[in-house]
């Protein structure tokens, strides 16, 4: 594939599966033996353990958004700089539902293989989401 394809494919892995919660197109965009570490510092391994992870995504935040800022795209590997957005509505790091609105930075770094995400390793900010999280602002 080509740089602007591998972009392309990021942008619907966000775009479609992801802000759209299409997770029927996993089977699609990623790789069979995906390896996957999400901004939720959470580690899965598969299609299926992507999709679990996703449904617990949704189960703390339903309006859970990813904005890509930017792509940047070289051989084999896609750099998206993000900022996610959602609404707490279910329990994450201990913290029950606060209904507090969050907004949090991350990076994710895709490695494409044979036209699908293969693997995948995204950093998202943590401590300022469990600030936002928490009732002490700690």
């Amino acid at each position: 594939m080509s740089l602007e394809e591998n972009k392309s494919l990021v942008r619907r892995y966000y775009d479609e599966m992801w802000n759209r919660w299409d997770l029927s197109l996993a089977d699609e965009l990623l790789g069979e033996g995906l390896t996957f570490r999400g901004s939720l510092g959470v580690a899965v391994r598969g299609r299926d353990g992507f999709r679990d992870y996703v449904r617990a995504v949704r189960r703390a935040f339903p309006d859970f958004h990813n904005r890509i800022e930017e792509l940047v795209a070289e051989g084999d590997k896609v750099v998206a700089r993000l900022t996610y957005t959602g609404t707490h509505h279910g329990e994450l790091f201990g913290i029950g539902p606060t209904g507090k609105r969050v907004t949090y930075a991350g990076v994710a770094l895709l490695r494409i293989e044979a036209d699908r995400i293969a693997e995948g390793w995204v950093l998202g900010d943590i401590h300022g989401l469990i600030r936002q999280l928490s009732d002490n602002g700690a």
